[in-house]
């Protein structure tokens, strides 16, 4: 197993520096003013809404992510956390004493959604364990904030944008980039056409996840006492316990997740979209394995993905999981090529490159800034106005990875009908938008 925790990977990647080539006009860091997000919370966490504001949560998922946000959402003065769940009982009593000591603690997580008391749900599990508690939740009234990628597969995406729809449910993707000061920037200067016509983007992630040896190749062994490893599979096929199969590197194996592409599409793709107020592509291509790692992961360590837009410019995606050298010298980077310049971002800051020396003029800060991402979740809770990252928007950005994932499993350019979010010319490939048997006694729930 690798030990890098996912906090630490982010973190690195955003941070990778470097740029050349072109011609550098300009230069904005978002560690040289204010964060937007840092400042928002900041202020969230000094402000007291007072008893009667008070929102209760439960935790579903208190692993990695599920106690990173625990340890956010218990920062807010007007939040209360009376419950944690999870399928690993040293998660849960980590979970427990983060919270304070008082939660409750509980392995099935309906338990958490028959409690009147408990106001909202905050849901960290792996990726395929996502749609069923979500739409439960919705459907016992409880608001959700669900971890990115919103969804194993598109027709669950759906599913849980209904449910949340039907039941008027508050709901917020952690998207957590999307709040911050960069990313409103560079929209407003995508839009603003200063860099000329946008022809084709770009959007990568490239690591070195140990290779060439990568995840490794234990051998199967009994579950550690401490996980319900039946419970943890859910409603995925009953397999073996491997330690590679579960926790952190999940994400690697097609029964759970797809890998760094859904894994890190809704964040990267997210400023695409947003900047070039887009909603889905009409066609993609891909093409990619596992070539350079010699475990037993499934997803790819190398891939190419190219969307097509109707707004007329492509989206490439390129991966790869065993060279840290990305493009302009980033390990995670998003280009916008335009006819009078090129923008270059990460989570962080961007550059703009210039062709033939132009001068460009920036336009003016135009977009409302978030309180930061958390905040603008519980505030909405109480104005019940809706978030940036609602679930109808977060099953957008997901779809996006999903679809890569189809393209590659389908070996074909696929024609993609959004309204309908369907595959029309290519059936078989519509098979990868399903989860086509649910493990009994789990099903997806009628909404």
């Amino acid at each position: 197993m690798i030990d890098v925790s996912r906090r630490r990977f982010l973190a690195a990647s955003a941070m990778a520096a470097g740029f050349g080539g072109g011609t550098l006009i300009h230069r904005e860091s978002a560690g040289s003013a204010p964060n937007a997000e840092v400042e928002a919370e900041r202020f969230a966490l000094e402000r007291d809404d007072g008893p009667n504001e008070r929102i209760t949560l439960g935790f579903i998922g208190t692993g990695g992510m599920g106690s990173g946000l625990l340890n956010i959402f218990k920062g807010f003065p007007n939040v209360a956390i009376a419950a944690v769940c999870d399928v690993d009982r040293s998660h849960l009593e980590k979970a427990r004493e983060s919270a304070g000591g008082k939660a409750e603690m509980y392995k099935d997580f309906r338990s958490v959604l028959d409690r009147k008391d408990i106001d909202a749900v905050v849901i960290a599990t792996p990726d395929h364990w996502h749609a069923i508690p979500t739409i439960l939740a919705c459907q016992a009234g409880k608001d959700v904030y669900c971890e990115k990628p919103l969804a194993y597969r598109v027709a669950e995406g759906r599913a849980m944008v209904n449910a949340a729809s039907k039941y008027k449910r508050i709901t917020q993707m952690g998207n957590l980039i999307h709040a911050g000061e960069n990313y409103h920037r560079v929209v407003e200067i995508v839009r603003s056409g200063v860099l000329g016509p946008i022809f084709k983007t770009r959007v990568w992630m490239a690591s070195n996840r140990n290779a060439p040896e990568g995840l490794g190749n234990p051998a199967d062994c009994s579950a550690p006492a401490e996980l319900d490893y039946d419970f943890w599979l859910g409603p995925a096929a009953k397999r073996a316990y491997n330690p590679n199969r579960s926790h952190f590197n999940f994400r690697f194996f097609w029964d759970y997740s797809g890998g760094i592409l859904t894994d890190f599409c809704c964040h990267i793709i997210d400023l695409v979209h947003w900047a070039m107020e887009v909603d889905a592509p009409e066609t993609i291509v891909a093409t990619g394995g596992r070539y350079a790692l010699k475990d037993d992961g499934e997803t790819p360590d190398t891939l190419e993905v190219v969307y097509h837009y109707a707004k007329g410019f492509d989206m490439v995606w390129s991966q790869v999981d065993a060279s840290s050298h990305g493009f302009e010298g980033r390990g995670l980077g998003i280009m916008f090529q335009g006819t009078n310049a090129t923008l270059v971002a990460d989570y962080g800051r961007f550059e703009i490159f210039a062709e033939d020396g132009k001068k460009l003029d920036l336009p003016a800060p135009s977009l409302p800034r978030s309180v930061g991402h958390h905040r603008e979740w519980l505030d909405a809770i109480k104005s019940r106005n809706e978030c940036s990252c609602r679930f109808d928007y977060g099953h957008r950005v997901t779809s996006v990875g999903l679809l890569g994932n189809a393209a590659l499993h389908a070996g074909e350019k696929l024609k993609w009908d959004a309204r309908a979010e369907r595959v029309v010319n290519h059936a078989d490939a519509n098979r990868h938008l399903v989860r086509e048997t649910y493990r009994a006694p789990w099903v997806l729930p009628n909404v």
